[in-house]
């Protein structure tokens, strides 16, 4: 049977079986994550009869495709309905080593589901995408925060282009890990819609989150409002169980107990770009 080993995040999982590895090579993104060998801490394997989801926590919309994730005996579930379209399920049980998938392996639904089953399976490991942009300026990472439209990708865009050095680790949804008392941002395979995949890690300098304002103005947030800032860009799903949110609040209390954050007000120019850079490196 097919095996392929990823790492992201310093985390080693399987895919398992013919038709996972043949969707899995068609995620251009993943190339850089693949490795030869080692002890995966998880699979992904193709699933049989599906169990039923008998709680649902949280439903969702994007593209064509209506979400659910709940629970399941013992265990989370999620399935992906696209219209028109077979849907794709993905299931684990707690305790257990193994992610399962089942249904329709369309690539964007198969990228979603894998982000999704790699997120449940790291966050008890101080690990969690964050839905931010990563810049990496003098070997250090900096991530911007903010709602989808608040202007992240534009802000990074503005580094790299008047900040010599500053170039870009990921754009969508790197993962942030806690370390022996550090904090890591690592590249992963989900970068948005700008291809950034990169197999990389650097230390978290601070996180900076971004709304858009008639002038340029960035301080420094309280504990109470860093969580806050936090908070909305971990994964939403698992906001809604005690057990997983248990993982979440862990590292969001490291992670401020550990770096600075910041809230930039702020136009879409240069001056911000700078502004914010100064505050985080002088």
């Amino acid at each position: 049977m097919t095996n392929k080993i990823y790492e992201v995040a310093g985390h080693r999982f399987s895919i398992l079986g013919d038709a996972l590895c043949q969707a899995i090579e068609q995620i251009a993104g993943f190339v850089p994550f693949e490795v030869e060998d080692g002890e995966p801490l998880f699979t992904f394997a193709e699933g049989r009869d599906v169990p039923v989801m008998q709680d649902v926590l949280y439903e969702f919309q994007y593209e064509d495709v209506t979400g659910r994730f709940g629970r399941i005996s013992q265990g989370f579930m999620l399935t992906l309905q696209p219209a028109h379209e077979e849907p794709l399920h993905l299931w684990h049980r707690e305790g257990d080593g193994e992610v399962f998938l089942m249904g329709n392996l369309l690539t964007y639904l198969f990228r979603f589901a894998l982000w999704v089953g790699l997120g449940l399976m790291v966050a008890p490991y101080n690990t969690v995408a964050l839905h931010s942009s990563c810049i990496v300026y003098q070997n250090k990472a900096v991530l911007f925060l903010g709602e989808s439209g608040t202007g992240k990708s534009t802000h990074t865009r503005l580094w790299r282009e008047h900040i010599g050095g500053a170039f870009l680790l990921n754009d969508d949804s790197p993962f942030v890990r806690v370390e022996k008392g550090k904090v890591w941002v690592y590249g992963s395979p989900w970068s948005g819609k700008t291809p950034c995949y990169k197999q990389e890690r650097y230390e978290l300098k601070g996180c900076v989150r971004l709304s858009q304002a008639p002038c340029n103005e960035i301080k420094k947030l309280s504990v109470l409002h860093a969580y806050g800032a936090i908070h909305p860009s971990c994964p939403p799903e698992f906001a809604y169980d005690a057990s997983l949110y248990d993982h979440i609040g862990n590292f969001i209390g490291q992670l401020i107990a550990t770096v600075p954050l910041y809230h930039l007000a702020c136009l879409p120019n240069a001056e911000a770009a700078q502004l914010s850079c100064q505050t985080l490196f002088l």
